[in-house]
């Protein structure tokens, strides 16, 4: 019998189970947009296989009803949790008139939700860290509760807004999580070109705050993780940095060509930890995910997936006369 690992952190069954369940349903939407893109319906896809189990896993160590998230364009599994649907994320994907992320004017990837608290993104790298440290001035500000959460990839973590968000935090102790998502490639360029030490989270020590290197194909481990990382910034001990090790699975995006930079066996071996599979087995082993269980989840996101594709397909894009909407003051 597989060790209940959950069980000492405070998660019960059906905790682990919805889990498992937003980490398969992130990748099943991912493997749709691919279809569709490569089917000439969607024009681009940047995805989130391989990282979900840090995406979910960190999520739910966090208070879904008053937390707010900066996500990078991977963060499938983070907007899902946080409260966005599988027929949202589609309507972005489509770029059709009731996409929530930005009415169809941005690429998919450029999360934002003002009803869930998730911070709207751009497209410049890394620009959504000083947005999360912001947040976490205002909670410090008006004494509140919250925290921000911030993620970004490890080629992000060299850019200049790395640096000041990470630098601000650490002088004013504020209650922000910074969780790089370290998926080995910065589009073409791999880890051991971009960093001079030997982790991410050998950086923290520079900011003034506690750093963590963490099995990113592990959600418990994730939350387990997280959830230390709230608890010291609402107690008033201020920002942690969290370094996810995950691998990307697919190329950058949809308009990369990954055969160039890395060879096809390092992908597959990747393959064997994909956490997909691996929660999944623990699941199994504590009997938690039966083939019963197993089957009706599967035939639920297969529906909800096909709905929403339908839906978004056939909904309407945004009137050409709407163009400057929100651009000047009306």
């Amino acid at each position: 019998m597989t060790k209940n690992r959950h069980d000492k952190l405070g998660l019960t069954n059906e905790d682990v189970l919805e889990m498992y369940k937003t980490m398969l349903l992130a990748r099943k939407i991912d493997e749709r947009m691919w279809l569709l893109n490569r089917a000439g319906k969607i024009p681009f896809v940047i995805s989130c296989q391989g990282q979900e189990a840090a995406q979910v896993g960190a999520s739910f160590a966090l208070d879904r009803n008053k937390d707010f998230v900066a996500p990078y364009y991977r963060d499938m599994g983070i907007v899902l949790t946080f409260g966005m649907t599988t027929k949202e994320l589609m309507l972005s994907g489509f770029a059709k008139a009731e996409d929530p992320n930005s009415g169809g004017r941005q690429m998919p990837g450029h999360f934002g939700q003002k009803k869930n608290r998730i911070l709207t993104g751009s497209s410049p790298v890394t620009t959504q860290l000083p947005h999360a440290v912001g947040v976490a001035l205002a909670a410090k500000m008006e004494q509140k509760d919250f925290v921000s959460f911030v993620t970004l990839g490890e080629g992000s973590s060299n850019q200049g807004d790395f640096h000041e968000g990470l630098n601000f935090a650490g002088v004013h102790k504020l209650p922000v999580i910074t969780m790089v998502e370290n998926n080995k490639y910065a589009i073409s360029v791999p880890v051991d070109k971009q960093l001079a030490c030997e982790s991410v989270s050998d950086r923290a020590t520079g900011y003034g705050m506690p750093g963590f290197t963490v099995n990113g194909n592990d959600p418990l481990a994730i939350y387990e993780a997280v959830k230390n990382a709230r608890e010291r910034a609402v107690s008033g001990e201020g920002p942690t940095l969290i370094e996810a090790i995950t691998y990307r699975l697919t190329a950058h995006s949809s308009d990369d060509d990954d055969r160039l930079y890395r060879e096809s066996g390092e992908v597959e071996e990747a393959r064997k930890k994909d956490s997909i599979i691996t929660f999944a087995a623990y699941l199994k082993d504590l009997g938690i995910l039966t083939d019963e269980i197993e089957e009706k989840i599967n035939t639920e996101i297969r529906d909800t997936v096909n709905e929403a594709t339908d839906y978004a397909e056939n909904a309407p894009y945004a009137e050409p006369e709407s163009a400057l909407k929100f651009v000047y003051e009306e």
